[in-house]
């Protein structure tokens, strides 16, 4: 157990028992607990000379359940039908929900046989293939704005092909066309200043 995470184990939260269930059976994995992104990651140290820490599975909690959150969960055998990809848009993570701790221990091997298998594909170096930004389809709001002026379909070709399809899926996402058409209005200054989705304005 690594002190810098037991504050998020103590605190007062909706979760708080799952939370302390599955941190004892993802540490029974061997596996580097680290806090990373305000919630408790597991990481998997890599050999010589590289010495990196790879992310295996991050613990976290919503309104209507908490999870684990394989990173590569594209790549495990899911014969069990268990894991959840949590947007169509998520291409490599999948997720294990619950919504009780008696669910968590009922599922204590099951859980630890998914995540001895993340290790084992971080361990064997696989990858998880990504859809390339021509693969996504580009809302027509966001067409007609490039067609409509030069700088900006300049300044979004020369942005890198991650900030690419960030935007792609972010302007995609409203189902409303004037919803559609606020979000890339909103963002084309941040376009025009060369800066993804996440990126400061300053």
């Amino acid at each position: 157990m690594n002190p810098n995470v037991d504050f998020f184990f103590n605190q007062e939260q909706k979760w708080q028992n799952e939370f302390r269930k599955l941190r004892r059976i993802i540490l029974d994995c061997q596996l580097t607990e680290e806090l990373k992104w305000g919630n408790p990651c597991y990481t998997l140290q890599t050999n010589p000379p590289y010495n990196q820490q790879k992310n295996i599975v991050l613990i976290h909690g919503f309104k209507e359940y908490c999870a684990l959150l394989f990173f590569k969960g594209a790549l495990l055998h899911d014969t069990d039908r268990i894991l959840i990809q949590q947007t169509e848009n998520v291409q490599a993570a999948r997720q294990i929900r619950f919504t009780h701790v008696q669910q968590i221990m009922e599922m204590e091997l099951l859980i630890k046989a998914y995540v001895y298998e993340a290790v084992e594909i971080e361990k064997a170096g696989l990858k998880v293939h990504f859809k390339k930004t021509k693969d996504f389809a580009i809302p027509e709001e966001f067409q007609d704005k490039l067609a409509e002026i030069p700088t900006l379909k300049a300044a979004f070709e020369a942005l890198t092909p991650g900030r690419q399809r960030a935007y792609i899926v972010y302007f995609s996402q409203p189902k409303l066309h004037k919803t559609r058409i606020a979000r890339i209005e909103k963002y084309m200054p941040l376009i025009l200043n060369g800066k993804g989705l996440n990126d400061s304005y300053f």
